[in-house]
């Protein structure tokens, strides 16, 4: 790596900012799937499974071609996909609105002191632009997206991760290489797009992720953690940090850029 530092964090969101599929996508579905009148139901072992596939509307094609035929409506699949991922966006959103899908452990803590030491924020996220923004607006008011230089939503990066399209739309955006940005992921398909973008990355694993393969990754942890909340480690070691701050994340470029 690079000997000038490490300059910018690059967040992904679903399941890294907060446990959105878990507490919000899932439901925000089956509800747009009721209200459609179909009698689809995702649980969570069901859900879990869909995650293999990167992006909502993706996931809804992928479980109607898994249905037997009589159970497919006679919709075209195409557009019924795009329905329902719309409906299901407008639900999840309203969810976020009302602040029922707090931040995980650490993130705010991280994103106040990465702004205070002056490091460059992202994003680079599968979801919707709308989507990051109304996260961030519930938990941490409505200037929070401008804490970020670029945020790299599904509209910039069509082809989704693990391909590594939206990161080097961020790279490209922020005018640095990769070498100087780390990426905190959540997720293999998420540690692959950035890997393969040359973006060095540390894992903190969410709900539907805990059992996925992060070889490569800087670090793996079951949270970012805090003075009150210990971050577990996982995988790698934080060299007696108890959580993931700003001195852990360039103690771990650093030990990167030597290796």
């Amino acid at each position: 790596m690079e000997a000038s530092g490490l300059r910018a964090l690059i967040f992904d969101v679903d399941g890294t900012l907060a446990e959105t599929e878990h507490d919000g996508h899932r439901v925000a579905f089956n509800r747009a799937f009721e209200e459609a009148g179909l009698d689809w139901e995702w649980d969570e072992a069901t859900y879990g499974r869909l995650l293999a596939v990167t992006g909502g509307r993706e996931r809804i094609l992928q479980y109607l071609a898994s249905l037997p035929p009589q159970r497919r409506p006679a919709d075209d699949p195409d557009r019924l996909a795009a329905r329902l991922h719309a409906r299901k966006t407008e639900i999840f959103q309203e969810m976020l609105r009302q602040g029922r899908i707090p931040l995980r452990t650490g993130v705010e803590r991280l994103l106040r002191e990465a702004r205070a030491e002056g490091l460059r924020l992202a994003v680079a996220t599968t979801t919707t632009a709308g989507n990051v923004e109304a996260l961030l607006e519930a938990n941490l008011g409505p200037g929070a997206p401008g804490w970020f230089e670029v945020i790299a939503a599904a509209d910039l990066a069509p082809v989704k991760k693990p391909a590594p399209d939206v990161y080097h739309v961020v790279l490209g955006r922020m005018g640095l290489p990769p070498t100087q940005c780390m990426a905190i992921e959540d997720s293999s398909n998420g540690l692959r797009a950035a890997r393969a973008a040359g973006v060095p990355v540390v894992v903190t694993v969410s709900h539907y992720t805990r059992g996925e393969d992060f070889a490569g990754a800087l670090v793996v942890v079951d949270c970012l953690g805090g003075p009150d909340r210990p971050a577990r480690v996982i995988r790698g070691e934080l060299d007696g940090f108890d959580y993931v701050d700003v001195a852990a994340l360039r103690w771990l470029w650093r030990r990167a850029s030597s290796g």
